[in-house]
């Protein structure tokens, strides 16, 4: 009798991430009543565009979920101790729960000694070392969002982690490394690849849920993909050579029209023919990306109270 041949899933990121956005309203006019309004500062140095966009969509985003925002954009001549001072002023600040610094900075700040000066209460990004340290012992604390939202979307879709193989391509302190501790905490059983790995598909094909995050477009393959796992494309590669286009995505006019229009198209780290090999899948766009912003949201919420001594599960 041959198999039945099913379709894959479609992780939709969009929509889980309005769902967290409605929890977080909802968490915000609690507070509110309560006569607390979370606050989130950013600092965004320079004029880099898309770092703008980012920022911008952000600041947007507190604004429709009732969270107060504060930009702040220092030149960018700015010096480290300038920023240090900078970021010593929002640790004090009352009114501000959480404090992100906009990576990347320029190649004159000293990035690290940015990120360990936000107060940890205060790091809704998640990377101060204090943090870290709570994730990797499995404490309450502020977790990176792009992680949290991997875990989130799993969760929401009813998808297994507890007994599952997973394997992690990439190993980048605010992706790859965070997401294998928190797989691992859900009880998953965890490998952590990355671009000196050798015989990478040896791994990959062993995996019931493949997580990529190694910033290289369509890296991974579909004879890397075991048949029927979950499979979560962390990357947004900005591609703008046609025949690239062409390689990626033969035959589908809607991204043959982007591309027309835009002169660029976005692929992940999964080549798209993998896909059709999984049992589910995240898009991109449409998957992981959209749910970084909503965990941010959720984590200046979560610092909020924190900072106060009010339980997380409380409103």
């Amino acid at each position: 009798m041959d198999e039945i041949k099913r379709t894959p899933a479609i992780l939709d990121g969009v929509a889980i991430a309005a769902q967290i956005k409605a929890e977080v309203a909802a968490e915000v006019q609690a507070l509110s009543a309560r006569g607390i309004t979370p606050g989130l500062a950013v600092i965004l140095v320079g004029e880099e565009p898309a770092s703008q966009i980012y920022v911008r969509t952000k600041v947007k985003t507190c604004g429709e979920l009732g969270i107060f925002s504060e930009m702040i954009t220092p030149p960018e001549s700015i010096t480290t101790d300038e920023m240090l001072a900078l970021v010593a002023c929002l640790n004090a600040r009352e009114d501000i729960d959480g404090v992100l610094i906009q990576l990347p900075l320029p190649k004159h700040v000293d990035t690290k000694r940015l990120l360990e000066a936000v107060a940890p209460d205060k790091d809704v990004d998640g990377f101060h070392p204090v943090n870290v340290g709570r994730l990797q012992s499995g404490q309450p604390g502020l977790a990176p969002c792009t992680p949290a939202g991997i875990l989130e979307i799993l969760r929401r879709s009813g998808l297994p982690v507890a007994g599952q193989n997973a394997v992690v391509v990439g190993r980048s302190d605010i992706v790859g490394k965070p997401t294998g501790v928190m797989l691992l905490n859900a009880s998953a059983t965890v490998t952590v690849c990355h671009s000196k790995t050798v015989d990478l598909g040896r791994f990959t094909r062993e995996a019931d849920l493949l997580v990529a995050a190694i910033g290289r477009p369509g890296f991974i393959t579909a004879e890397m993909v075991k048949p029927g796992a979950t499979l979560i494309d962390v990357g947004i590669n900005r591609i703008t050579d046609a025949a690239e286009v062409e390689e990626f995505f033969p035959g589908d006019p809607a991204r043959a029209a982007a591309f027309a229009k835009r002169g660029s198209v976005v692929v992940g780290d999964i080549h798209p023919d993998a896909f059709a090999v999984s049992g589910a899948y995240t898009p991109v766009p449409g998957g992981v990306g959209a749910l970084t912003i909503a965990m941010l949201m959720q984590n200046t919420v979560a610092a909020a109270k924190l900072r106060r001594g009010i339980s997380l599960g409380s409103k």
